[in-house]
């Protein structure tokens, strides 16, 4: 019997000048053999068409998702999956949906799955990146599970992102704060915090330096910081300690909230706090007015600060300085450099949760690859060491 997916021998007649008809027949996925049939100008010609009509073949199936679904409705169909499943954060599946809607769709929507081939992506993949590297590759991220799910559907056999090309990461050197950057940044905040004369509207609150503070003491990201609350905190303790335990997102529709857990599971931890973070803590809870929340940092009305006005507050404060190219993320690896310093990578990376000292090593801590010390092997190199051997000074090596 023929198997589900194949032909049988294929027939050819001449059906009219210069008309010629091939004929097979052919066992749909349903199980259903069926008669296919294509016309050319000569035999070989309507061969060539049929093979071509066989391969592309996509059985009669209640099926959404099949040869020829366009693109664009695989990926509405993937989203809505990833969406009932619950499985992403909301602002991931949001990441994703805007990497869809600005690269995916507009150049490759209208294309069928079978033809999606390997060279077709993998062009698409490298055209972005010559721009935007960090945006081919959440559009790889995309394609890859897109068409896993096609896999799984059967619409195509093997998943083409897999065989594209790697995508270059841009590596950039990692800068961190000395001390005098670190005055420099306290400074300004404190020039940005003072009231301008003749200028209406409230003065700014003391909100951002301790923020900068505390990303400082912790090591935190930004959104863990704005989503502390006064119960994560035990001040009490012989070696007071703060728990990060959720982030600051936004969702669009929704806005920005407190979601009740951490970027990775190695983000949940707690951390022993410095003496100087101590005193920023209890100096706030002095004068702290409640709030639905909790909030250790909440905006005027009670409600959570957002991570987009913060890093817009901090880029008013250094906008007069030669800062411009300190953000929050370098308060962090500022952190990671000084412990791996003091310390080692381990804790460093333990500190900023990271689950190993991969990423910590790689894109948070200052500092080159330490080389083995053969500087008295080198120094057979020497411009001395060639005078001597020219002039026949041939002591033995010391074997010390």
């Amino acid at each position: 019997m023929t198997p589900a997916g194949a032909g049988g021998k294929i027939r050819t007649e001449k059906v009219g000048p210069n008309r010629h008809r091939a004929r097979a027949r052919f066992r749909d996925y349903d199980g259903t053999t069926r008669d296919v049939e294509a016309t050319d100008t000569t035999g070989p010609a309507a061969t060539r068409a049929l093979k071509i009509k066989l391969r592309d073949r996509s059985s009669p199936t209640d099926d959404e998702i099949n040869r020829e679904t366009r693109i664009s409705k695989l990926a509405e169909l993937w989203i809505e999956e990833i969406t009932a499943e619950e499985r992403l954060a909301p602002q991931t599946i949001q990441r994703y949906q805007t990497s869809l809607n600005t690269a995916v769709v507009p150049a490759l929507g209208n294309l069928r799955v079978r033809e999606a081939s390997v060279g077709r992506l993998d062009r698409f993949l490298r055209d972005i990146a010559k721009e935007r590297p960090a945006a081919a590759r959440s559009a790889k991220i995309v394609l890859s599970q897109m068409f896993a799910l096609a896999v799984r559907h059967g619409a195509v056999s093997t998943n083409p992102v897999r065989d594209t090309g790697r995508l270059r990461k841009r590596r950039r050197k990692v800068v961190t704060l000395t001390e005098e950057h670190l005055q420099a940044v306290r400074t300004a905040i404190r020039d940005w915090q003072q009231p301008e004369p003749g200028k209406p509207g409230p003065r700014h609150t003391g909100d951002l330096a301790d923020i900068i503070d505390l990303m400082l003491a912790t090591g935190a990201r930004i959104g863990e910081i704005l989503a502390l609350r006064w119960e994560d905190l035990d001040l009490g303790a012989d070696r007071p300690t703060l728990t990060i335990c959720g982030t600051i997102v936004y969702v669009k529709g929704k806005g920005f909230f407190r979601q009740e857990w951490t970027k990775s599971h190695a983000s949940y931890r707690t951390v022993i706090l410095p003496r100087f973070a101590v005193a920023v803590l209890m100096g706030r809870k002095l004068v702290a007015a409640e709030n639905a929340h909790d909030a250790i940092f909440a905006s005027r009305r009670g409600t959570w600060l957002s991570t987009n006005n913060v890093r817009r507050q901090w880029r008013q404060a250094r906008a007069a300085t030669d800062l411009t190219w300190v953000t929050p993320h370098t308060f962090r690896k500022t952190v990671a450099t000084l412990i791996d310093r003091e310390a080692d990578a381990k804790r460093a990376a333990a500190q900023l949760g990271h689950a190993s000292e991969e990423v910590t090593n790689t894109y948070y801590i200052a500092k080159p690859a330490l080389a083995p010390d053969v500087s008295d092997i080198l120094e057979q190199l020497s411009a001395e060491r060639a005078a001597s051997d020219l002039s026949g000074d041939r002591r033995p090596r010391s074997t010390e």
